[in-house]
């Protein structure tokens, strides 16, 4: 039985991407913000439900191991697989704004809470309060750029939705991402566990790929349908998102402990980090080869983490 609910939460997440996709693109257009924005805030926190469900209930339980290398492991998969994949798709140009401020965001926020894993052995109350208020900030910020800038973001060929219906799709898309997203994370970790893996290990691999297939399959889906500010901006914005909310929120519930492998996972997070920046502002996208670089990246770091 737990292998058909695994099928089923796939279907949920192909399914609600397309719609949570289609929609949001249709609303950034009808309100004249850019793709990008919407990418780094609407969509971001949705497809990051998943890891908002797993870290909090995980640290509120005390597992530890989980919460914390669910929300590194996802970010590294989101950096290296799903950008990976997608500019395997479609060569994908990035948007300069992303890289001159929430790109360089995602880099200070990756080194601080590394700071944090290091200095002090993991993320306490302070230091998530600390990281909530950057959230704080950071949100501000990013809705008022939005609300000032009105956008090109107009392209007459693209299919129009009426706006009500473009909301339906929004909510009834995130509705399904978020549910087969914790379908698919319940039945692989069973699935794992039955063969014996670690509790660090299920966090990093089976946990952390599970709650960010709803940013690998939107992302695709974005890429394919060529909004590619949708598709990179959402897996920025998931990993902001990732540690300034969920894993502070996760800390000020319960603190998070954290062991000697948790800073060298993180350290390889901010690796990937800039790896990933400096490719994207060499030549302003990210290409096929530098798309399979990145998914060689995670296959080997992937296979590290299981011999280790």
């Amino acid at each position: 039985m737990v292998y058909i609910w695994l099928i089923i939460g796939f279907v949920c997440l192909v399914g609600g991407a397309n719609f949570f996709v289609e929609g949001a693109s249709q609303v950034a257009r009808k309100l004249n913000v850019p793709s990008v924005v919407i990418g780094l805030t609407i969509v971001a926190f949705g497809t990051s439900a998943p890891e908002a469900a797993v870290s909090i209930d995980a640290a509120l339980k005390g597992s530890n191991a989980i919460a914390l290398n669910n929300v590194i492991g996802s970010n590294i998969f989101n950096l290296l697989a799903v950008v990976g994949i997608c500019g395997i798709i479609h060569a994908m140009p990035v948007d300069k704004s992303l890289l001159k401020f929430d790109y360089v965001v995602n880099i200070i926020i990756t080194i601080i809470t590394l700071a944090f894993i290091f200095l002090t052995s993991g993320i306490g109350r302070i230091e998530g309060a600390i990281l909530l208020i950057i959230f704080i900030v950071y949100m501000i910020y990013t809705v008022r750029s939005a609300l000032k800038g009105s956008s090109d973001n107009k392209d007459e060929n693209k299919k129009k939705l009426p706006l009500p219906l473009a909301i339906v799709y929004i909510v009834g898309g995130l509705v399904l991402v978020v549910l087969g997203g914790d379908k698919v994370v319940e039945s692989a970790k069973e699935i794992a566990l039955m063969f014996g893996m670690s509790e660090t290990l299920v966090g990093l691999t089976i946990v952390a790929i599970g709650t960010s297939l709803p940013e690998l399959v939107t992302s695709i889906v974005a890429s394919s349908k060529g909004e590619n500010g949708l598709a990179l901006g959402n897996v920025i914005g998931s990993n902001i998102f990732n540690i300034i909310f969920i894993l502070a929120f996760s800390s000020v519930l319960n603190p998070i402990g954290a062991d000697v492998v948790a800073v060298y996972d993180t350290f390889f997070l901010l690796c990937a980090t800039l790896m990933v920046y400096i490719l994207a502002k060499n030549d302003g996208e990210i290409s096929k080869k530098e798309g399979l670089a990145m998914i060689i990246a995670y296959i080997v770091y992937t296979v590290f983490i299981i011999l280790r």
